[in-house]
């Protein structure tokens, strides 16, 4: 596995591999990786001849306050995961290699998408996504790209950033990867300490509970969402951002449930923001 910490390499290995003809599969993560992202290294390996995964805790995707110098990272561990699955390339660059000292250029959606959902507290956050996902995109020129489900706002929106700005990248969406318990795999779970770990449990929880409401036949969006939050609000470490049915593809808010309305939700356990999501009536790969 070739580990490349420039631009320049990347895009000298990527035109050699384009040479031979290879299809070429990219997967952004901010490292600290774990069977998530495994699980999207491993499709992308079963599916392209070459397999880059960036490795980039991005700083213009974190807002004041937020845990950009906490992130966890192990570089070490990224790289043995990686190379286990397939991984052909890790890009792991610096700030300043990615980011000039004066930079001033963004990619930002001007509509309402990125407002809904995670964006309502977290303002500047989709603008980073988008502004670092097209940077991979022009330096990996990839055929495909990889990204979870767990992150499902983000999915759509660099969906509709692909189809703006007529990149000819395939996105590809991937299922959740869940613990043993249920609980969502994010590199933020390591924040949590043994009595918030079984806190978050609420989060998988309420996601069931809304899938069987929904297989039992409730259309209700209100109605839905109220019975997700009763449940949530019954742990004492919860704290909800939101609990909301939005439009699949546009992110709006939805009264009916349908199938393509995506129920996502984003609480607090103690300190430590976690999001989890369910699409009615659909795969990861119909959003």
């Amino acid at each position: 596995m070739i580990i490349a910490r420039t631009i320049a390499e990347v895009r000298k290995c990527v035109a050699a591999w384009k040479k031979e003809g290879q299809v070429v599969g990219l997967v952004p993560t901010m490292g600290y990786l774990h069977a998530g992202h495994a699980s999207l290294v491993d499709r992308a390996a079963a599916e392209c001849g070459k397999v880059v995964v960036s490795d980039f805790v991005n700083p213009t995707q974190f807002g004041e306050g937020e845990d950009l110098q906490s992130y966890p990272r192990d570089f070490a561990h990224d790289c043995a995961l990686l190379e286990a699955h397939g991984c052909d390339l890790v890009f792991y660059p610096e700030v300043s290699e990615m980011y000039a000292e004066d930079a001033a250029t963004y990619v930002e959606i001007l509509s309402e998408m990125p407002k809904q959902l995670c964006g309502k507290t977290r303002p500047i956050h989709f603008r980073g996504v988008c502004t670092v996902v097209s940077k991979l995109f022009n330096i990996v020129q990839p055929d495909r790209a990889y990204f979870g489900q767990k992150d499902a706002q983000q999915l759509a929106i660099i969906r509709r950033m692909v189809r703006d700005l007529s990149y000819g990248i395939e996105i590809i969406a991937c299922p959740i990867v869940r613990e043993e318990d249920g609980l969502a795999m994010s590199s933020r779970n390591t924040y949590l300490n043994p009595a918030e770990r079984q806190a978050a449990l609420v989060l998988s929880e309420a996601v069931f509970l809304g899938e069987r409401l929904t297989e039992a036949g409730e259309t209700d969006a209100a109605a839905l969402l109220a019975a997700m939050r009763a449940h949530i609000e019954e742990e004492p470490l919860a704290k909800i951002d939101y609990v909301s049915a939005v439009d699949g593809v546009t992110m709006m808010p939805v009264s009916k449930i349908e199938p393509g309305v995506l129920v996502a939700m984003a609480v607090y356990i103690g300190r430590t923001r976690l999001i989890d999501n369910f699409t009615v009536g659909g795969t990861a790969d119909d959003c």
